[in-house]
Formats: structure tokens, sequence, C-alpha cells
């Protein structure tokens, strides 16, 4: 059960190179798998909402805001119901429901029904990714944090890509609604796998609710001289990359591009170089130093938006793709310094870093599809590469942010 509890000494934390580590990578890979092909699934079916419900792209972009909006505050208490009812427990409740109501949303006829089942999803998606973060941080080994972090993320690079690409390709072949019931589907299978292969939890110590010492406990967390940093770079992190990818495929369908609804999926193959800039730059910030790795991620991320900007579909694809290895760049190393940081109340700390990444989606995300209605490809493109250039001057004042007692310079 996961709800054992033992202090553990550090010969039992999960080490890089053993079955154990392998096992629970798998485990989790397929969680960020699930959990994420089910958050970002409805995005390519944006301009599809649009035209079978006669909204405007910003009202279209509801379907994935409102869902990342509820998700940011659910957030916030998603890690302490986890300490309460066990790590594994609450992840696998999690993804269950959310494919289900996936199931249940492939079938709704009204666009009012759609929005309430995707702002449940807000709530029912909340249990793993604050969860899967504070999972790592306390059970594997200081030295494989970074390294299990990364190919955490790597899945949820790949359940992005997955959920954008089956259903951007099944659309064309058997309408939309077959496609998200379809990723309904996979998420019951892969939640399934999760629960037979996840190791159950060493370190883990049950603690009952309370909302006032939670309360406290975010209090602290704040009144830390580089977490609220860390946390404003999931803003503008996750507000860049998904204001791209929510409005690049009204650009693309339109005129002069004309492309298919499956050809716009294909596109979110980019996905792929997230797998790897999320594992290689966490293992590499794990060896350089946080501090000193994190500002090229955004500067990736603008050399990618300004590829975007350009008239050539090459250059837009290999804008997608820069820009997604700089995103993914920056949320693994960001994420691991947040369980690096916080010497207390993990699992809190990484519900205040997701709630502001999660809110960032939402607000932006929304915010975006003015720019588009207003100016264009050039709007979405001056506004994102804004929240990027926040990033990169925030990412230089955290390589003078002084490191905890204990800890190494460039680690914490």
């Amino acid at each position: 059960m996961d709800g054992s509890s033992a202090a553990g000494s550090a010969s039992t934390h999960i080490e890089h190179g053993t079955r154990l580590f392998w096992r629970a990578n798998l485990a989790l890979f397929l969680a960020g798998f699930c959990n994420f092909g089910l958050m970002y699934d409805v995005q390519p079916l944006l301009p599809e909402f649009s035209r079978d419900f006669h909204l405007s792209p910003t009202a279209a972009s509801l379907s994935l805001s409102l869902t990342t909006g509820v998700l940011a505050f659910a957030m916030l208490i998603g890690g302490a119901v986890s300490d309460a009812f066990g790590r594994k427990r609450v992840m696998l409740v999690s993804l269950l429901v959310s494919a289900a109501l996936t199931l249940v949303l492939s079938a709704m006829p009204s666009w009012h029904g759609m929005l309430v089942l995707r702002a449940l999803m807000g709530l029912s998606l909340c249990g793993v990714p604050a969860v899967a973060m504070a999972y790592v941080s306390e059970e594997m080994h200081v030295r494989s944090v970074g390294l299990a972090m990364g190919l955490y993320i790597g899945g949820t690079a790949v359940g992005g890509m997955g959920g954008r690409l089956i259903t951007g390709v099944l659309t064309d072949l058997v309408g939309w609604r077959l496609a998200l019931a379809a990723m309904g589907v996979v998420g019951v299978l892969a939640a399934l796998a999760f629960w037979r292969i996840l190791p159950a939890s060493r370190h883990f110590t049950a603690r009952r609710l309370r909302p006032a010492a939670l309360g406290r406990a975010f209090v602290g967390l704040l009144g830390d001289r580089g977490l609220p940093w860390l946390f404003a770079e999931g803003f503008v992190l996750m507000g860049a990359f998904v204001t791209v990818y929510n409005y690049i495929g009204y650009r693309l369908l339109a005129p002069p591009y004309g492309l298919s609804q499956s050809a716009v999926g294909m596109i979110f193959a980019v996905y792929l170089v997230g797998i790897f800039s999320s594992t290689w730059m966490g293992h590499l910030a794990n060896r350089l130093g946080r501090r000193r790795v994190l500002w090229s991620a955004f500067a990736i991320s603008l050399a990618g938006i300004g590829l975007t900007a350009c008239v050539s579909l090459w250059a837009i694809v290999l804008g997608m793709a820069v820009l997604t290895f700089g995103f993914f760049a920056g949320h693994s190393i960001v994420a691991s310094w947040v369980g690096r940081r916080a010497t207390h109340s993990k699992a809190q700390a990484s519900s205040l870093y997701l709630f502001a990444y999660y809110m960032g989606s939402s607000v932006a995300g929304s915010l975006g599809g003015q720019f588009w209605a207003t100016r264009g490809w050039h709007g979405v493109a001056v506004f994102t590469a804004c929240l990027s250039l926040a990033g990169l001057l925030m990412a230089l004042r955290l390589t003078r942010l002084a490191p905890l007692p204990g800890n190494a310079p460039a680690a914490a």
C-alpha cells in the first residue's frame, strides 16, 4: 500500500541505474502521458469547436483555459490530499476519473455541458502533477532527482503530443467526438498500467488534513527568497507556450497555408524534442547547476517565438520545435529546483509552483486570443515574446540567489 510510512535512510532512496528506478519512472512516465494527453487533447480541436458551435477563438479556448484555471486552484489542495491518502492512491484515482470524464465529454451535445465537464476535469487532473513531483522529491536519491524529474516531464511531453496528435489526426478520419472517445480509452489503459508498475512509497508519512497548517506552510514557502521567483517562472513559461499552441492551428488552417486538421495535428509531433530537452537539460542542470542553465531555456524559447513570426511554413514548424525545446528544458529545471529549494512542505511547494504554472496557461492562453483577433499572429508573437523576456530577466536574477545553508551554491 502507498500509505506505508518509513523515514528510511539515504540508502533506501531510489537511484538511477537500478531496476526500481526504471520501474518508478516508467510508471510516472505513463501518469504524465495520461494526465497531459487528456488535458490537451482538445487544443487542436479549437477550430472545430469554433465551427460547430459558432464560437470565437477566445470562446473556444475556454475548453482548455477553464480546465487549467480550475486545475490551478485545485493544485493548492492536491498535495495536501495526497499527504492524507497517499501518493499512489491519489494519482490512480485522478487518472481513472479524468479518463471517464473524457469518455462522457465525447458524447456531450451542448457547448455549456462540455465546459462543465472540462471544469470538472480541472479538479480530477490535479491529482497527478503536484503529487508526482512530491513522489520524485521524496523517493529519489538526491543525485537522481534531476534525471527522474526530467523523465517524468518527458512523459508529460509525450502525453501532450499524443493527445494533440491522436485527436488532430482522428478528427479528419472519424470526427472529433470519436477522437476524444479514443483518448478516453487510452487514458484508462495507461492508468491501469501505472497502478501495476509504480513502487510503493518508502519515505511517505500520512498526515491529517489541517487547513490552518496548510495555510502556514504556504505562507512559509512564499517567504523564501527564491521560491516566489521560481513560481513566477512557471507562470511565464506555461503562458507563452500554451498561447502559441492555442492559436497556431487557426493560423495554419487559414490561407495562405490551408492545411488540413490532420496536417496541423502532425505538427504537434515537435513535442518529441521536449522528451529529449527535459531529460538532457535536467541532467545537465544537476551537473552544472540550475542557476547556470535556466536562463538559456528562455533564450531558446525567444528564438523559437521569433521563428514562428516568419512566413515560411518550415520556419514556423522549426520555431515550434525550438520553442518546445526551450519550454520543456525550463520546466524541468524549475520543477526540480522547487523540490530542492523547499526544505519542508515539498508537496505544498509543488502545489504553489503548479498553481502559478496553470494560471499562466489559463490567463495568458485566453488573453492571447485577443491579440490574435486584433493583431493576428504578430500580436501573438509579441505577447509571448514579452512573457519569455520576463522569464529570462528573472532567470538572470536567480543567478544571484543565495543558496540555502548546507546546499551547493549552484543547486539550491
